[in-house]
């Protein structure tokens, strides 16, 4: 997958960055890692520059954060509310646990997005309960725009300064990535096990 990305990159520029990371936010498995970094490097040999590549990936991620969010508007609470109606009682899911997500969500959405922008896999998913929770579109992008531009500027800056070594600072996000998923999937068991356990008590 890697060679695909950066060949689409070189052959297309400013645009292939801009797609590659729109679609990246849409399908979480490519690496943004891989399109940051090895942007960087072309500023190298290209007549790409940092701000360029930072800028258009940055709008890149808009563009796919926006898609996410209206899905996500689009799915609501009130609607999955009814799917918990009808499907509930096998999922173990009441309507007052949705609520209450979006109570959390609700209170704590806006950091929830901005922090969200800088860890793997859910950087991009993060716009879908902000869709669903009812979070107001403008401080949305504020908080995404700000998150994103943090991301990108990191790994762009480091693609360029490492040059034809950045393939080492995606083995390096790799390890990071591997750890972000292992502190989401243990933060998932113990939800998982807490509610099970009260669901028990019922």
């Amino acid at each position: 997958m890697d060679s695909w990305i950066t060949d689409f990159m070189e052959q297309f520029g400013y645009l292939g960055i801009l797609l590659m990371i729109a679609l990246e936010n849409l399908f979480p498995p490519i690496p943004s890692e891989v399109i940051l970094t090895f942007g960087g490097f072309m500023t190298t040999y290209t007549s790409l520059t940092a701000l360029g590549v930072i800028v258009v990936a940055t709008l890149g991620s808009l563009i796919g954060a926006i898609i996410l969010f209206y899905i996500g508007r689009l799915l609501g609470v009130e609607r999955l509310e009814k799917i918990v109606d009808r499907w509930g009682r096998f999922l173990r899911v009441k309507k007052e646990d949705i609520r209450k997500a979006d109570a959390w969500f609700d209170k704590y959405g806006y950091w929830a997005v901005f922090l969200c922008r800088m860890v793997p896999l859910i950087r991009s998913l993060i716009s879908l309960p902000a869709g669903m929770s009812g979070m107001k579109l403008v401080p949305f992008l504020f908080f995404t725009t700000i998150g994103t531009l943090i991301w990108n500027t990191i790994l762009v800056t480091v693609g360029a300064a490492v040059g034809d070594n950045w393939t080492a600072i995606v083995e390096f996000m790799d390890v990071y990535s591997n750890i972000a998923y292992a502190i989401i999937a243990l933060v998932a068991i113990i939800v998982l096990i807490l509610y099970i356990r009260r669901a028990r008590k019922f």
